[in-house]
């Protein structure tokens, strides 16, 4: 935090309607439950209260946005700075028929991936059953352009909002978000705040078969009960990267309490008190085997923040 304390925050007119704290245990509430702490995690009330404290925080503090937890790596020695969590007000779901098939569905960037779609089974509205499978928030769907069992988040679409790092809100076509593989192109100090996506009425009962069949399918093909995360891998072009991770010998591989996915080989589990360190320090072995294996260096697909702990740097031997 450098030289900023918690008072400095309080003390801002318009002041903080959100919570705010210190030192909060912010790697322990992600899906590999492992990681430090946040130095001070903010929650806003909602948007305005977002724009308020973006607008107002000291710019030489650094921001880190985090959304369940799902797809991310907290390291041992915590984050520095401000972290922020979109929650409650950041949870609608709506629904606007525009006609006798489509229906926009406008939901905010902190709601469940997948309560969002099985808030849309219950209204009759398919075309987001992918969503089902896609663990995390719709902020970070946008992010990553997240994507599962044949569709995409720029398949779906229509506009998003967003702030920027002083504050200021933006709409932003689904050409203007200019989305790739796992990837956008918007500037990494924006915040997605909101989304509309584009979806079909359809018949409930066949919208509840397609989310169970997705269901189902990632009960039978991925570690869903362990301490894991998403796909710890992007698949390299013209490659699927578990394949690439088998063959090059590292399915159940071990390193200290972390452990590759014998369930599916592009998944990390903490299997008996991992550190961060060993998370982080396994992947790159796997990167390392698979290069000296076909040539291809695999990119991480978790995002990866905070500080190294400089006193425990995690377990060394395979």
């Amino acid at each position: 935090m450098g030289n900023y304390s918690l008072e400095e925050f309080l003390d801002w007119d318009p002041p903080i309607r959100g919570r705010i704290s210190t030192n909060a245990a912010i790697g322990k509430t992600t899906w590999f439950q492992v990681g430090g702490n946040a130095d001070i995690l903010f929650r806003p009330k909602d948007t305005k209260d977002l724009a308020n404290f973006l607008n107002n925080c000291p710019r030489d503090i650094g921001v880190t946005v985090i959304g369940a937890g799902s797809n991310i790596l907290v390291r041992d020695g915590g984050i520095s700075g401000v972290t922020i969590r979109l929650r409650d007000g950041f949870r609608n779901v709506s629904f606007e028929k525009h006609n006798d098939e489509e229906v926009i569905v406008t939901c905010g960037a902190g709601a469940l991936d997948v309560i969002v779609s099985r808030k849309a089974a219950a209204e009759g509205v398919g075309g987001l059953e992918f969503l089902s499978g896609v663990p995390g928030t719709i902020g970070g769907a946008l992010r990553m352009n997240a994507g599962a069992y044949g569709k995409e988040m720029k398949d779906v679409v229509v506009w998003a909002t967003a702030l920027d790092g002083q504050g200021s809100e933006h709409k932003l076509s689904n050409n203007d978000i200019s989305f790739n593989y796992r990837h956008c192109n918007i500037p990494n100090d924006w915040i997605f705040t909101s989304a509309a996506l584009r979806a079909n009425i359809l018949d409930k009962s066949a919208i509840q078969s397609s989310i169970e069949r997705i269901a189902n399918q990632r009960s039978d093909t991925q570690p869903i009960r362990a301490r894991t995360s998403g796909s710890t891998f992007k698949n390299p072009n013209g490659h699927k990267a578990w394949e690439l991770i088998d063959r090059a010998g590292c399915r159940g591989l071990r390193l200290g309490g972390a452990k590759v996915s014998e369930k599916h080989c592009n998944f990390l589990v903490n299997a008996e008190n991992a550190t961060a360190a060993d998370l982080e320090n396994l992947g790159e072995e796997i990167r390392r085997r698979v290069k000296d294996s076909c040539g291809i260096i695999l990119e991480w697909e978790i995002e990866r923040v905070g500080q190294h702990n400089s006193s425990a740097h995690g377990s060394t031997k395979i």
